[in-house]
């Protein structure tokens, strides 16, 4: 038989027992509707990515500023992706990498540079609620790798976890999501302290395509150093060209000092 060729012969029971096979897989494949995304707001969503599908959900551009008196500083990350892969109908696993960021300070009329990559963050999501339920509830694990040299990132192994709560309210969804991190302490980083996260976020749909979302956020930093209280008013808009490709853009405005002053970003996701 020549390569790249193969033939199967049936008998008349054996095709129609192949055909029933088809058609019954073809009814029990669930069709996994439009793409659900743990973007583009601070907020994660409980929901996870179909079974053996690819996910990737990413900034096509971030940027940053923080202002301290006379200093300035400038974060900005470029092509940062999260890859997920669905491992059941309940759970995924998820790598975040930033390949390119650039940090600049600028004080006292000088300006300081700083290129590398971002650090590693290794999450799990397990959704705890029946598909069904009206209240969908997850956990998601997580750790950091130290991959991003100082001045990008600490040089630190963290981790925590994350438990987002949606429930519909009329036609838009509330999600409710919690956070505690270890973290490295400032002056001795060989310890740990806990931070706390958390998110009040409504989204609502304001076409069939487009959805928008508003949220408040805030961080409370208990490092033995100096507790480190942070605040935000986020919006985003996102957008599907089809059910498995996603845009938005967004702006997180900082409402205290130790909060970044703004974040704009753009992004994109999309599954396999």
């Amino acid at each position: 038989m020549a390569a790249g060729w193969s033939l199967v012969l049936m008998t008349a029971p054996a095709q129609a027992q192949e055909i029933a096979n088809q058609s019954s897989n073809a009814q029990t494949t669930p069709d996994p509707g439009p793409i659900c995304t743990d973007r583009p707001t601070k907020g994660n969503a409980a929901c996870t990515v179909p079974e053996d599908r690819v996910q990737v959900e990413a900034d096509l551009f971030s940027w940053s500023r923080i202002s301290s008196g006379p200093a300035r500083t400038d974060a900005f990350a470029y092509a940062n992706p999260t890859v997920k892969y669905g491992l059941g109908r309940n759970s995924d696993i998820q790598i975040n990498l930033a390949p390119l960021v650039n940090v600049r300070t600028r004080a006292g009329g000088q300006t300081l540079s700083q290129t590398g990559v971002g650090d590693l963050t290794v999450r799990f999501k397990q959704r705890i609620s029946g598909p069904d339920a009206a209240t969908q509830i997850a956990v998601i694990p997580f750790l950091k790798a130290p991959t991003a040299e100082a001045g990008i990132g600490n040089g630190q192994w963290e981790g925590g976890l994350i438990v987002p709560v949606q429930a519909p309210v009329g036609k838009a969804t509330l999600s409710l999501v919690p956070q505690l991190n270890l973290l490295a302490n400032a002056l001795a980083p060989e310890d740990r302290h806990v931070e706390f996260q958390g998110v009040v976020n409504l989204a609502f749909p304001v076409s069939p395509r487009t959805t928008m979302a508003v949220e408040l956020w805030t961080s409370q930093n208990w490092d033995p150093a100096g507790t480190v209280r942070q605040y935000s008013a986020d919006a985003a808009v996102s957008y599907l060209l089809n059910d498995d490709l996603q845009l938005d853009i967004g702006a997180n405005l900082g409402l205290n000092q130790a909060t970044p002053d703004v974040q704009i970003y753009a992004g994109i996701s999309v599954r396999f």
